[in-house]
């Protein structure tokens, strides 16, 4: 992944209609001088945490999805779509939240991450990634902007965290639970591994109080992009009035000097921070662990099987 680019696009949108994200995330693409090669295989990465949270303002909003999507098959783009829940699978969350409505009639692929491989991070920590996001053409990243009870916020970097295979993201939330910079270190380390994208932001309504299932919704009516998800993150925390260095994984990323962490340093082709700030938006004051207990992580881990065979054909 290229985590050298410093340029960030943002642009308001305040409604979720398609149409209109659409032309937006297409401006986006043009202003980061961003391109998709015909026949190129992309895997869109929304944020499908659980189907069970109430108007699953956890999950990246189906009409943003559904934007996203058709702008990559306008480019003449092979598109599969995929995560890695904590509950369930991705093809069930697509359906609660609406998702797979709300892609019916493109020719998008809906898949689980059933398949991974193991790869091992600089850190010396192997991992089991999802294999479709390892061997796509462009790994397409769409977060939505959240407050976190263990990590301040929800970004850009963190989303890639769904690239990991589900038993094993419940694995490092129990092991590294209690050590939030550790797990901070090890999410900033899949950026050297996963392969070449952009990030694209639903802020259009973000989550803030507590998160990142149980928050409020925030009109934040924002949509932003990226090639470096560093750079985002940094214009994201600005844009929402919070100090960065409460991010743990922000401040990971600027203890290895990474760029992207100097907001003096970063480029705005299209708006500026300043026009379209908040200062109303809360963040955890205390963060807290969040961790599986072993029992948990073993009903969720059937669960997740017996929804994969009731799904199987």
């Amino acid at each position: 992944m290229l985590i050298t680019s410093t340029s960030v696009a943002l642009l308001a949108c305040s409604h979720y209609r398609t149409r209109e994200i659409a032309e937006k995330i297409d401006r986006l693409c043009t202003a980061l001088r961003f391109t998709v090669g015909v026949g190129s295989r992309v895997l869109l990465k929304p944020n499908l945490l659980s189907a069970r949270s109430g108007e699953h303002l956890a999950c990246t909003h189906p009409a943003f999805v559904a934007a996203v999507a058709e702008w990559f098959l306008d480019q003449g783009a092979k598109v599969a779509i995929g995560d890695s829940p904590v509950f369930g699978t991705a093809k069930g969350v697509m359906r609660a939240t609406g998702i797979e409505k709300a892609l019916a009639g493109l020719p998008v692929e809906c898949i689980n991450f059933d398949q991974s491989a193991t790869v091992k991070l600089s850190g010396g920590v192997s991992v089991d990634m999802a294999r479709a996001a390892m061997e796509c053409d462009l790994l397409v990243n769409l977060p939505r902007v959240k407050a976190h009870s263990q990590l301040f916020v929800t970004l850009a970097v963190k989303n890639y965290f769904g690239t990991v295979v589900g038993f094993q993201k419940a694995w490092w939330h129990l092991r590294y639970g209690n050590h939030a910079e550790q797990f901070a270190s090890h999410l900033v380390d899949l950026l050297t591994v996963l392969p070449a994208g952009v990030t694209l932001v639903d802020g259009i309504v973000a989550m803030h109080g507590t998160g990142p299932i149980s928050g409020r919704p925030f009109s934040l009516g924002l949509v932003a992009g990226a090639i470096n998800p560093v750079a985002l993150d940094t214009a994201l925390l600005q844009i929402l009035g919070l100090d960065p260095t409460q991010s743990v994984i922000w401040q990971e990323c600027a203890n290895r000097d990474l760029a992207g962490i100097d907001p003096a340093r970063l480029d705005f082709p299209l708006l500026k921070p300043a026009g379209i700030s908040v200062n109303n938006f809360k963040a955890p004051t205390t963060l807290n662990p969040v961790s599986f207990n072993p029992l948990r992580m073993l009903i969720s881990a059937f669960r997740r099987f017996a929804a994969r065979v009731k799904e199987s054909p």
